[in-house]
């Protein structure tokens, strides 16, 4: 299962999560790092959502058990990195914190993913995406005029979140190679998200960004740069920000205007002269009349349509996973081919392959198994899973997810 990448050598635990957490690991994972997650035996639905559980094994532990809490301990004493996605404090209860793993192995980077950080007065507090954004700062950039809309949960789970983790370590394995020793990284999503806003913040100390949504340069304030429906219903995106761009949607689009292009007084011509357009003809004949040129113009694509767009097509962006179409990882590597990520693995469906291969004996797996601290996954339902895999079509737009 492993993949040959820039992080090939590089062994992780992926303590199990939701989120950020996961998405992190199947990164790391997918750039070639030896990752394992750790689950529960039955870790909720919410725990395999959106296939980002993939190309890793997953070994199955109830660490309510003393002996699946110290195969943790085993298996963290050889890691270079282990993934805590939980609340503060959790991991130290169970036994597992820095203190207790770090003793241990002082090579260890023990990375956490929290909302809210490990301190502050709302460490403790449940919250969601939209919750860390809210208080960033971020969320209020994001919407229209008339109210805040999250991105969906790209603002903190993802990009506040799983990329700032993913920097962390990348950063503390540079720091290890450099002074010897491992340590606590504190990724939290509410941090991640205000640095992501980085921008904005900075355009409004200097007075050029407004306090307010649909009034800016990037927020949909500005004609040039927001999006118009089609004759179909369907959407295309402009962008056309710079003058030489903005003279070429107004040539293929064959209309003037007498104001200048960032003069406010001519915005509200711009946006009905453009929204009239737009109109006029359906999506896809906008889409092909914009190709080749530089007016910074292109059709809003679904999920079921983006796979296939020509451009992403040529460069691989996408793989089929189970008849389902994945984005493959990123950024590519002139040493490395970009790989192909690999089925997502049921929880318990390599507890004694990978222990077994991380140095616990036969004997040891088997009392492992007997206790219940750990689970391994009936072969018979393993081959039954892969048949059914094997069997499955590539799945169409038009079908459920």
């Amino acid at each position: 299962m492993s993949i040959d990448g820039p992080l090939t050598g590089v062994g992780i635990i992926e303590l199990g999560g939701i989120g950020p957490g996961p998405f992190a690991a199947m990164l790391l994972a997918e750039l070639g790092a030896d990752v394992v997650r750790i689950d529960r035996r039955d870790p909720g639905p919410l725990a395999g959502a959106g296939s980002m559980n993939r190309s890793r094994p997953n070994i199955a532990l109830d660490l309510k058990h003393p002996e699946a809490v110290e195969t943790v301990r085993r298996l963290a004493d050889s890691a270079d990195v282990l993934i805590d996605p939980w609340r503060p404090g959790v991991a130290e209860r169970l036994g597992l914190g820095p203190a207790d793993l770090l003793a241990r192995n002082p090579r260890l980077v023990f990375a956490r993913m929290t909302g809210w950080g490990q301190d502050g007065p709302l460490a403790q507090r449940a919250g969601h995406d939209i919750t860390y954004a809210a208080i960033s700062g971020a969320l209020h950039l994001s919407g229209t005029a008339e109210k805040p809309i999250a991105p969906v949960n790209v603002l903190a789970d993802y990009a506040g979140g799983a990329l700032y983790l993913v920097i962390g370590i990348l950063a503390a394995l540079h720091d290890r190679a450099r002074t010897g020793a491992g340590q606590v990284v504190d990724a939290a999503m509410v941090d991640g998200a205000a640095s992501v806003v980085s921008m904005f913040y900075g355009l409004y100390g200097r007075g050029a960004w407004r306090d307010e949504r649909g009034v800016n340069l990037l927020d949909g304030g500005m004609p040039f740069y927001d999006t118009y429906e089609c004759a179909d219903g369907g959407w295309v995106a402009v962008g056309a920000l710079e003058p030489q761009f903005w003279a070429e949607l107004n040539r293929v689009l064959g209309v003037s205007f007498v104001a200048d292009q960032y003069d406010p007084a001519g915005f509200a011509q711009q946006r009905q002269t453009y929204a009239a357009a737009f109109r006029s003809r359906p999506r896809d004949e906008w889409a092909a009349l914009f190709e080749g040129t530089d007016a910074c113009v292109a059709p809003v694509l679904g999920l079921a349509e983006a796979p296939a767009h020509p451009h992403l097509a040529a460069r691989g962006v996408f793989a089929d996973v189970d008849g389902v179409a994945l984005p493959r990882v990123a950024p590519r590597f002139s040493a490395y081919a970009v790989p192909d990520p690999t089925p997502e693995r049921a929880p318990g469906a390599d507890t004694t392959a990978y222990l077994r291969a991380h140095g616990f004996s036969q004997d040891e797996v088997e009392a492992l198994l007997v206790s219940g601290a750990a689970y391994q996954l009936p072969h018979e339902v393993l081959d039954s899973q892969a048949r059914s895999d094997t069997s499955r079509g590539p799945r169409t737009g038009n079908e459920g997810s």
